[in-house]
């Protein structure tokens, strides 16, 4: 721990960046145990999900003995397990079974009797999702992390106890401690889940039948997610919306515009501007009352066979002993930390879903990696800004930096370069010409501000523009580097392209 530091924690000084409490002085009589010689590890990490195992791992590799603590069976967290990638298996393969009936005719695949063995689709993805947590497991072994199974409770400024599922204990004594525990989904009040027919996100990547009908609360990246797998496989989906708008937090206006009319034309159906008020078994058929969120009296029942709760997720933030040690959380169950990952006891440090900023594994992953670089003495620095977005539907969209609707906001006066799909040469070859790549780029410095795409391969797109931000890039920066043809990247140069001077080469 730096002196000065020190300092300023004893004089009962607040730590000013990020959302920070009040300091507690009183706890810092513990400072001097700190870095007591009878300490058994040199981090304790609670929580294995993307940014918890990926910190421990780091740590290690620093010099650092690790201890890592996960209540779950399986380590990966919720992405691992239930989140990421069990979803991305099921997109991915449902959109093949999409094809074979829809698309491969006109690519001159003629194929018949096209049959859905969700069985074997579910079993493909569990094969994933066990071999990428056990990866973790032998990542661990070979980089010297110790595993402790259990929850993993703060009984001390440097003491955590692992609370065993048979009601043994085991205490681990650590010089830091670092909290990242992901999150949980949030409820629904009024309607209880049973993960058969009204499920979480969690039940909904394991059915065991393709429903008739589902209905979808939230449009956001979850929901479109889990609904377009669904939807593919057979099921009438209808997502309902309290927004007017589809994709969530952060999607540029005009893109989720795009998207919902894409969505739709594959089969997706949207109540935007409307609540859920409950929901009620009837037989084998689910009835689910909504309401006009401008209009309370305009009410109307939906009929499902399952229904899909996806109305976000919430810090996991519970039974941790935080408030025996003095560390508040805030108003949405966060833990507060300033901008070394520090909470106000300065030996103990928080990442991921459980502080402050997006919920998403990446984010996760880099807060892990430079928190522990600082607590190592290295610098510690993020660019929140620089954070990549991806809804992983077909087609896919990404985003990164502000959208219009943020420059207007801020009275940022900017330009924009756009280009379609439609003439870019490989997605047209690929029959993948729907959406398009979007360039928000300062009107005087030209600096790109923000880039927004709804497109073939959108995820991986967006990093060309992540790095670009990252390193301070020009719409010109980019529009000038050669981009190798035919590929659907051209059409990423092209949108700054036309941000930089007005036009593109390749449509106007």
């Amino acid at each position: 721990m730096h002196a000065h530091l020190m300092r300023s924690i004893s004089a009962g000084v607040k730590l000013q960046s990020g959302n920070v409490g009040k300091v507690y002085p009183s706890l810092y009589s513990l400072q001097s145990r700190f870095y007591s010689s009878g300490e058994e590890a040199d981090l304790v990490v609670i929580g294995s999900g993307p940014g918890g195992y990926v910190a421990a791992i780091k740590a290690a590799q620093l010099g650092m003995k690790t201890v890592s603590i996960e209540k779950n069976a399986t380590l990966g967290g919720t992405c691992l397990n239930v989140g990421c990638i069990p979803s991305k298996a099921l997109l991915n393969n449902s959109h093949y079974y999409h094809m074979a009936q829809h698309d491969f005719k006109s690519r001159g695949i003629e194929v018949s009797n096209v049959t859905l063995n969700l069985e074997t689709m579910m079993a493909a993805k569990s094969n994933s999702v066990k071999a990428l947590t056990g990866g973790i497991a032998h990542l661990f072994k070979s980089n010297k992390v110790q595993l402790v199974k259990g929850h993993g409770k703060i009984t001390g400024a440097n003491e955590v106890t692992a609370l065993k599922e048979d009601g043994s204990t085991e205490v681990v004594r650590t010089k830091n401690i670092l909290i990242a525990t992901g999150s949980e989904v949030t409820p629904f009040p009024g309607i209880e889940i049973d993960e058969e027919t009204i499920v979480s996100s969690t039940g909904a990547l394991s059915l065991k039948q393709v429903p008739e009908k589902m209905i979808v609360i939230g449009a956001g990246v979850i929901g479109l997610e889990l609904g377009s797998v669904w939807g593919r496989l057979g099921s009438q989906v209808t997502a309902v919306e309290f927004m007017n708008s589809i994709g969530g937090v952060g999607i540029d206006a005009e893109v989720a515009k795009n998207f919902q009319k894409i969505l739709q034309k594959q089969g997706m159906n949207f109540k935007l501007g409307h609540k859920v008020t409950g929901a009620e078994r009837n037989g084998n058929t689910i009835l689910v009352n909504i309401e006009s969120a401008q209009d309370p009296s305009k009410k109307e029942q939906l009929e499902a066979n399952v229904l899909l709760v996806c109305v976000g997720r919430r810090p996991y933030t519970s039974n941790l002993g935080l408030e025996q040690l003095g560390i508040e959380k805030d108003e949405k169950g966060r833990i507060p930390v300033n901008s070394r990952f520090q909470t106000v006891v300065p030996n103990i440090y928080a990442i991921g879903d459980c502080i402050h900023g997006p919920m998403l594994a990446h984010k996760a992953e880099d807060e892990g990696v430079v928190c522990v670089e600082g607590i190592n003495g290295g610098p510690v620095h993020i660019d929140y800004n620089c954070v990549p977005s991806v809804i992983y539907t077909h087609p896919e969209v990404a985003w990164v930096g502000k959208s219009e609707e943020d420059l207007k906001r801020d009275n940022i006066a900017y330009k924009v370069g756009k280009f379609p799909f439609v003439a870019n040469s490989r997605a047209k070859t690929n029959n993948e010409t729907d959406g398009f790549c979007k360039v928000l780029a300062d009107k005087h410095t030209d600096s790109i501000l923000g880039v927004h795409i709804i497109g073939p391969s959108a995820g991986e797109l967006i990093a060309e523009a992540v790095l670009g931000m990252e390193y301070g890039a020009s719409a010109e920066d980019i529009a000038r580097t050669c981009h190798a043809h035919p590929t659907c990247s051209e059409a990423l140069r092209e949108a700054h392209l036309a941000a930089y001077c007005g036009k593109a080469i390749n449509f106007g």
